[in-house]
């Protein structure tokens, strides 16, 4: 008997095409005999339908009928822990990380709290909350508060990160969305205001000068890890913007990548170090940069729910490490069902 299936895509967030071209890729590849699948779309606005276009007048009854959903969302609202805690409330098996570890790691801020309390080494970086006077919220090493002024927040920030470049971008936001690779003070500003059109909470992070490298992870504390080797980034533009990941052909991904053995070890084990810091189950694509001259591996982010189309980084670091496309999918199931 086919397991019932729900692919949910699309959404609200800034990266609803990402999902789209996502799910197109895992339904050419889904093994048709295991599964009976429906679709659920979610408008950029917010509205639920059925795969013929019908309206989903109820979400969570509709959700009931399944055995399993895989929400092949990203960004707010599909990736922060939201959608999740809807399954969690009626009960329903779903593809991924759990409430906690998906709204730590869309929160890129929180994320690098925790990180620290771990000792894992991240770049250095400013996390500042904006309220809705001209005021920011920040707590400085010794976790005192202090409001400050957008002025006064951009000399915290030479104080303390010391030299460009730097990038800011919002806390809550993926596919490089809201950032800015900043190289003098005077641009600052601009960048912060930019940012925060995205979300109210930005991070202004040291630019690595080195290579940007990307790991993938599957499994959890029950059913141990399987961590992938590394895949790098060569971005065709400044930095791997949007445009540079899903637009831009010259952009490439080299799997495996050349690096040092001892290097690579180093990176496995602080993917998986970071993975459980932060509660992560089922799967997660982690970033890290290598340092020109010195090699030293700093972590960048965690993705809950990495893209899936034919150029993502998640699958095919999975499938240089043994698994079909189709497997993973099964294999995610498998793990969906198991943390029930």
């Amino acid at each position: 008997m086919k397991m019932k299936l729900c692919i949910i895509y699309g959404g609200v967030s800034t990266e609803h095409e990402v999902s789209v071209w996502s799910t197109k890729s895992i339904c050419d590849n889904i093994d048709k005999d295991k599964y009976k699948i429906k679709k659920a779309f979610i408008s950029k606005e917010g509205i639920w339908y059925d795969e013929h276009s019908n309206e989903i007048e109820n979400v969570m009854a509709y959700l009931k009928q399944f055995d399993v959903i895989f929400p092949m969302l990203h960004g707010l609202y599909g990736e922060d822990g939201t959608i999740q805690g809807l399954f969690e409330m009626i009960n329903v098996p779903y593809v991924g990380c759990k409430v906690l570890s998906s709204s730590i790691c869309m929160d890129k801020g929180y994320a690098n709290l925790i990180f620290d309390q771990y000792g894992i080494s991240q770049c250095k970086y400013i996390y500042a909350k904006k309220y809705k006077t001209s005021e920011y919220l920040y707590f400085d090493e010794n976790n005192i508060e202090h409001n400050l002024d957008i002025d006064e927040l951009i000399e915290i920030t030479i104080k303390k990160i010391k030299k460009f470049p730097m990038f800011v971008k919002p806390s809550n936001s993926g596919s490089s969305v809201g950032i800015t690779k900043v190289y003098q003070k005077e641009d600052l500003k601009k960048a912060i205001l930019y940012a925060l059109k995205f979300d109210n909470k930005i991070l202004i992070e040291e630019g690595i000068i080195g290579r940007e490298v990307e790991i993938a992870i599957l499994g959890s504390n029950e059913t141990g890890y399987e961590v992938s080797t590394v895949g790098e980034i060569i971005s065709a533009e400044d930095f791997y913007t949007y445009s540079a990941k899903y637009e831009n052909e010259k952009s490439k991904v080299i799997i495996p990548a050349k690096i040092d053995k001892k290097v690579l070890k180093e990176i496995q084990m602080m993917a998986e170090k970071a993975f459980k810091a932060v509660d992560g189950s089922g799967l997660a694509r982690i970033d890290f940069f290598i340092q020109e001259g010195t090699n030293k591996v700093y972590l960048n982010e965690i993705n809950t729910m990495p893209g899936f189309t034919n150029i993502s980084m998640y699958p095919s670091l999975m499938m240089d490490y043994g698994y079909t496309y189709s497997e993973i999918i099964d294999k995610l199931i498998e793990l969906a069902i198991k943390s029930k």
